[in-house]
């Protein structure tokens, strides 16, 4: 794509997570951030003067007939009502994950997308990185054989740690390590192994309150209303059944971020928070060998990948990747987990599908797209 086919892009929500979207935006010809929003202006006109765009209001933005796609960086409870409204005003909308707090919030958006003739697209894009494309690839081609289970581990001991408004990693909609860190891992895995049929989870809380790190609140306890461990099964529609465990109370461990096992082999993937990191695989009585490099997109941080993918496909008449069925799914897969670990661990029927996404062809430079 040329700059005269960039899709004009207007941002919702300038708070932590809007400068790895403003700085990475700049490596893609697919779109430009034409002007940010905020329900707070002073953040907006900060981020404005940081990178060189236009603060506006909320209303201004969605009213701008230029823009095309709302980047919808609010706080996970606010995700439907901004979709929503984006979505009204006759704009593409491409979310941070999750997709919404519950799977009735996210069907709306998929309905009023579908109505409307428009496009949602959702975070995370971490599983289009160079590393877990050459996962999914070696996957495609049978190196381990045929998959049938796997282990998926995020634990850590808390963002209170380093964030100075947490508050809404610890509320009952849309809080806790499964809804926060859960979208990377399960994302990943559906694009290595399929859609999901059904989970079950046991889950606990160690800790609370939480006491404030860092900031102008350090040493102001927040409240925990959500499960923050949940270990859990997943049962792939394939047949691959993973263990998963996300949780906010580990202080330390000793597990991988991912774990494929194959009747051929066994393959260990990548931080899936991440677009790089070495993917390794033993064959039968072997010993671990890493997959030589992919020279795809890396860990230069490219939280827009998805974000241009999507512009792409808008201009090319395709399918996008992060697209809003896959998230969909894999926030019902969430809401399962969590409901399954709050009702004593009862079977959750997975009543979503979707398709795997296109592999992203290896080798690409940094822009471009196939």
């Amino acid at each position: 794509m040329t700059r005269e086919q960039e899709v004009a892009v207007g941002i919702i929500g300038c708070g932590v997570i809007s400068g790895a979207y403003l700085r990475a935006a700049a490596m893609f010809p697919q779109f430009k951030v034409s002007a940010v929003a905020d329900i707070d202006p002073s953040a907006a006109a900060a981020k404005a003067g940081e990178f060189g765009t236009e603060d506006v209001t909320v209303e201004a933005l969605l009213a701008d007939p230029a823009i095309e796609i709302v980047l919808n960086l609010t706080i996970p409870v606010a995700h439907e009502a901004v979709a929503l409204a984006a979505l009204n005003a006759g704009k593409h909308v491409y979310g941070e994950k999750p997709l919404a707090v519950d799977v009735d919030q996210g069907r709306r958006m998929a309905d009023l997308a579908k109505a409307r003739g428009l496009r949602i697209g959702c975070a995370p894009d971490t599983f289009l990185g160079g590393s877990h494309q050459a996962a999914r690839h070696a996957l495609d081609q049978g190196r381990i054989g045929k998959p049938f289970a796997g282990t998926a581990f995020l634990m850590l001991p808390g963002h209170e740690r380093w964030h100075p408004n947490p508050d809404f990693y610890y509320v009952h909609e849309g809080g806790g390590p499964m809804f926060d860190m859960g979208p990377y891992y399960i994302t990943n895995l559906v694009n290595l192994l399929g859609p999901v049929a059904e989970v079950s989870a046991f889950g606990t809380v160690a800790r609370a309150p939480r006491r404030i790190g860092k900031g102008p609140r350090q040493g102001a306890e927040v409240p925990v209303e959500c499960t923050t461990h949940i270990a859990g099964s997943m049962r792939f529609e394939s047949g691959a059944v993973v263990q998963i465990c996300t949780s906010f109370e580990v202080w330390k461990h000793g597990h991988g971020p991912i774990e494929i096992y194959g009747t051929e082999g066994s393959m260990k993937v990548a931080d899936p928070n991440r677009f790089d990191g070495v993917i390794e695989i033993c064959e039968p009585e072997g010993e671990w060998q890493a997959l030589p490099g992919t020279h795809g997109y890396g860990d230069d941080n490219y939280r827009s990948l998805g974000l241009a993918d999507m512009a792409a496909a808008i201009r090319e008449s395709r399918p996008h990747r992060a697209s809003g069925e896959l998230s969909l799914h894999v926030l019902e897969v969430m809401q399962g987990l969590v409901h399954s670990a709050e009702h004593g661990s009862e079977t959750v029927t997975i009543d979503s599908r979707c398709e795997r996404p296109a592999p992203l062809a290896l080798g690409l430079k940094t822009g471009e797209i196939a």
